[in-house]
């Protein structure tokens, strides 16, 4: 890998810190060849701290590693980007980022919805809330949707018309995120099943 220490005229390059898992940022901090060699060597984030003027091994006090999964270098050779596996919180502050975030696993858009379900289960007027007058008739009712909207995408995906195929399944996800809920269940249980079956 081809990193030039040298840009800045300090010998030092910035390194971006990221969960491997949730692709949160977590920090930053600063590499000289030093700590990068070290890095590499230890597969445990080294930076050089410009306060302490050494190397600083994320952890070394707290215990609160940073195990390396890989790094990357920028398009001008003078950024790192290091995904990790962290050992407890990142900051010192004892947040798990730097930035005071929670460091989660999110599914975008889908993280989203699952949080307006939420909010309509909890909040909303069953008169107005499809969501929350679903959650009202319950668990069996909304079973029932999911095998509704299941048998309705396999009609689709018989046919070739790609809009409804799509509209099918859209209705499907939306739906078991609502049974997942009613079933004390998240995306995030999901995935570590799958995750599990998958090593």
């Amino acid at each position: 890998m081809n990193i030039d220490f040298n840009k800045n005229n300090d010998g030092l390059v910035p390194a971006i810190i990221q969960d491997a898992k949730t692709n949160k940022v977590l920090m930053l901090g600063y590499m000289n060849a030093e700590a990068f060699e070290k890095t590499t060597a230890t597969n445990k984030v080294t930076f050089f701290s410009r306060t302490k003027n050494r190397l600083w091994t994320k952890g070394e006090e707290s215990g609160n590693f940073l195990n390396v999964i890989s790094i990357k270098n920028d398009c001008d050779n003078d950024t790192l980007l290091i995904q990790v596996n962290p050992v407890g919180p990142t900051c010192h502050t004892g947040s798990d980022t730097c930035w005071n975030d929670v460091n989660e696993q999110s599914f975008g858009f889908l993280s989203e919805l699952e949080n307006v379900i939420t909010s309509r289960r909890e909040n909303a007027d069953s008169q107005k809330s499809y969501v929350a007058s679903l959650f009202e008739k319950g668990i069996n009712k909304i079973a029932q949707k999911v095998g509704e909207e299941a048998v309705e995408i396999v009609i689709e995906a018989k046919d070739n018309n790609d809009d409804l195929f799509l509209n099918e399944g859209a209705d499907l996800l939306f739906h078991y995120l609502i049974l997942l809920q009613a079933k004390g269940y998240t995306l995030k249980d999901i995935v570590s099943v799958l995750e599990g079956r998958h090593k």
